[in-house]
């Protein structure tokens, strides 16, 4: 497979609209079967088709063969970017989990995906989204990678599971502190790592300590395997800070392939 191809929905910056929203999409080009796809959540204050402007990383997606869809946040009050609606205990104008399965049916029935396939991955304020997701509802997705975007307080009690998850974190960031922070009275960034013992439990994972660890570039990955059917962790940490580092993206290809 080479090359890329914009999704055709008018001009290169109009999105496509699903039921909740809006979202962009660029395709994988010469593929042979309906194409697995990945939906990558933008952080605070950004859009779709900022993830679609990042050339290199869509790149190495598409490049693999994957589509790349990249869903709109709800507009923020001031106008300025998007976000999600990702806390619990805070009203949302739109319930996202409805939009983003909204989303993935659309572009599986519309560009011929496979709706079975699908890794939902987001960064910052979209990990959180996705970490949610994968909470409430382990199924609609077939795997999840969050990144820098964890659960917030309160922490959820117990999530439905098993689910696929491979959580990335940097341990110098500081907009997403590792171990929490509060951003604002009553509004608390939780901590990553009371984060992996809930996935721990959701997943029925035999251990607390990781079935494997091992280095792959800037990242030291734990892997916990022995876990429910159809649950499996593994947690990457790096050194740099609030990002989404390089080497993410082929590491998040291989260890959903590897799922697949």
């Amino acid at each position: 497979m080479t090359g890329t191809a914009q999704a055709d929905c008018g001009q290169d910056t109009d999105a496509c609209k699903a039921p909740g929203g809006t979202y962009h999409i660029v395709l994988p080009e010469d593929v042979k079967k309906p194409p697995p796809a990945i939906l990558l959540l933008h952080g605070y204050g950004g859009e779709g088709l900022g993830i679609i402007r990042n050339a290199p990383m869509v790149g190495q997606m598409t490049g693999r063969g994957f589509a790349v869809i990249a869903p709109d946040g709800q507009p923020r009050e001031n106008g300025k970017g998007r976000t999600w609606g990702f806390h619990p205990d805070r009203p949302s104008a739109r319930d996202e989990i409805a939009f983003l399965m909204a989303v993935a049916d659309d572009a599986a029935s519309r560009f011929g995906l496979d709706r079975g396939q699908m890794l939902l991955a987001g960064f910052s304020i979209g990990g959180s989204m996705t970490s949610y997701v994968a909470c409430a509802r382990p199924q609609a997705f077939a795997a999840y990678a969050p990144v820098a975007g964890s659960f917030w307080r309160p922490h959820p009690e117990a999530c439905a599971g098993p689910v696929q998850l491979l959580y990335s974190h940097g341990k110098a960031d500081r907009t997403v502190p590792i171990e929490g922070r509060e951003v604002m009275p009553g509004f608390v960034q939780g901590n990553v790592f009371e984060a992996m013992d809930i996935w721990r439990a959701t997943n029925v994972c035999q251990s607390d300590k990781p079935d494997a660890s091992r280095t792959l570039g800037i990242y030291t990955i734990e892997d916990w395997t022995r876990c429910a059917p159809g649950g499996s962790l593994s947690f990457a940490l790096h050194g740099g800070g609030h990002s989404i580092p390089k080497g993410w993206a082929q590491m998040a290809m291989d260890w959903f392939d590897a799922l697949r």
